[in-house]
């Protein structure tokens, strides 16, 4: 059974949160501040973590730098609306995904499942997914295998959210691709009417990827559309 660490100080969120979670059958332990989900974290190794931004003590932002200090534990962010600054910072710092708040619990369970299975065989003591293709273009390689990722001859980090993205559009160069079909195919989801966490993605995977991500050689945008990748790393 996989087990899940809920990090949230507000009782009647993490009880709604941990009575959904159990029905759709995963195992629950809870932290109501981020001294003690450091602790429960680094103790119990949970296969995923949702994790509130708005903590007493230790916030959010700062558990998450920590976890990832360590270990790729996949953690799904929960956000209050309006603060787009601190999706951004924590998608930076290596969050998988984020909802915002009010969310839907049938939305929150339906999105633990795709990251654990758009993660399975990523977290220590799983296998690796038998994937032998390395994808090469100029200045970029992306080993599926490996889930490694080199720009100019750099290794750069990626979380595994902002890796299958990436895999996602360079496995078909030049296709466009719209922000619900991404959404679609890497979040495993259907689209429910808020895109924007594709755009919040992209910046960040440009951040890391791209030497001038506000003229980027891979990851373009087209208008109205969404998105394309070009295999001639060129800017435009």
């Amino acid at each position: 059974m996989e087990r899940i660490l809920v990090v949230e100080d507000e009782a009647n969120i993490a009880q709604l949160v941990r009575l959904y979670l159990t029905e759709a059958g995963y195992e629950v332990i809870e932290a109501g501040d981020g001294v003690t989900a450091l602790e429960l974290h680094a103790r119990e190794r949970p296969d995923l973590v949702v994790l509130d931004l708005m903590l007493p003590g230790i916030d959010g932002l700062e558990v998450c730098r920590r976890i990832r200090s360590w270990a790729s534990t996949p953690i799904l962010m929960l956000t209050a609306r309006g603060m787009e600054e601190d999706r951004i910072a924590g998608l930076d710092l290596g969050a998988d995904d984020y909802l915002v708040k009010p969310f839907s619990p049938r939305e929150m369970v339906s999105r633990v499942r795709a990251i654990l299975r758009r993660t399975a065989g990523t977290t220590p003591g799983n296998a690796a997914a038998p994937d032998r293709e390395v994808l090469r273009f100029p200045g970029l390689v992306i080993n599926t295998a490996a889930r490694r990722v080199e720009v100019d001859g750099r290794p750069v980090d990626l979380t595994a959210r902002e890796f299958d993205l990436l895999v996602a559009l360079a496995r078909t160069p030049d296709r466009v691709f719209s922000r619900e079909a991404l959404l679609s195919k890497v979040w495993d989801y259907a689209y429910v009417g808020d895109t924007r966490t594709v755009d919040v993605h992209i910046g960040t995977l440009r951040k890391k990827i791209e030497p001038e991500p506000g003229r980027p050689r891979f990851i373009k945008t087209v208008w109205g559309i969404g998105y394309r990748f070009d295999p001639r790393g060129l800017p435009d």
